[in-house]
């Protein structure tokens, strides 16, 4: 779980407007924090496979925001894509 500071942290870095919360490029950075952070606890924890569960449904969750995103606004997507260093 990230925490409260984490999460306002991620959104003031990617909201696109003074008020903004709930754009998909808000909620696929913070999908990508609870991401990473999960990632590093299965790397310690390798039989927790409830977590595993929890982090395949985020990535797909992340993976169908980003899709939509892509076929609203392709450069919106190819920012978010660069900003986030998701596709390397």
């Amino acid at each position: 779980m990230i925490r409260k500071d984490e999460k306002t942290a991620v959104i003031e870095a990617n909201r696109t407007h003074a008020t903004d919360t709930g754009s998909p490029e808000v909620q696929i950075a913070i999908l990508t924090a609870r991401i990473k952070e999960l990632t590093e606890h299965l790397k310690v924890h390798i039989h927790d496979n409830h977590s595993r569960r929890g982090l395949l449904k985020m990535v797909g969750k992340r993976r169908k925001m980003l899709d939509y995103l892509a076929a609203k606004d392709i450069e919106r997507y190819r920012a978010i894509i660069a900003k986030l260093g998701i596709r390397k």
